[in-house]
């Protein structure tokens, strides 16, 4: 059990989930609602895909739910191995959504931390995520905590930048 974490006077406490539990799954089914919301507000499709419980149980993944305090379950977000290799192990980001009327209060930093610690603990020394450029919110979130634009590394047709932070020394 992850402790609760202080932002700007804001208490989150950060539990680890499995993936597939109800509330990780009511949550998963609001992120994916809004993303098919803003999607077709673009005349562009969004292509629902839950995760593969399996890919968030350490050490090969974490999936986290966000509670604010009073208990409410307020957001979520995942690390996934997704390489193993030479280069150093890699573990993408996945999943990270806060309820709207919780955000801008630095939770999402919280979130994104917390994974960035599990990963580092898993071994991990990159970090990439893939995201929307229509998510601006998100985009300045990952730039604030040293994410950095890199080439696509997958295919996922929801996603039209990719970023990567290396992780330890």
């Amino acid at each position: 059990m992850t402790p609760a974490v202080a932002y700007a006077e804001n208490v989150v406490m950060l539990l680890e989930s499995p993936v597939n539990t109800a509330i990780a799954h009511d949550l998963l089914t609001e992120y994916f609602h809004s993303r098919e919301l803003g999607f077709a507000q673009q005349n562009v499709t969004y292509t629902i895909t839950f995760p593969d419980p399996a890919s968030f149980v350490p050490p090969h993944g974490v999936f986290v739910v966000a509670y604010d305090g009073e208990g409410e379950p307020v957001g979520c977000g995942g690390i996934r191995l997704i390489d193993p290799g030479a280069r150093g192990v890699r573990y993408e980001l996945k999943h990270l959504y806060l309820r709207p009327a919780t955000r801008g209060k630095g939770w999402g930093r919280a979130i994104v931390d917390e994974l960035e610690t599990r990963a580092l603990g898993f071994g991990a020394r990159e970090i990439v995520l893939d995201t929307h450029h229509s998510l601006t919110a998100a985009g300045a979130l990952y730039a604030s905590a040293g994410y950095t634009s890199i080439e696509a590394y997958n295919s996922n047709p929801n996603a039209t930048r990719w970023y990567s932070k290396t992780l330890g020394d």
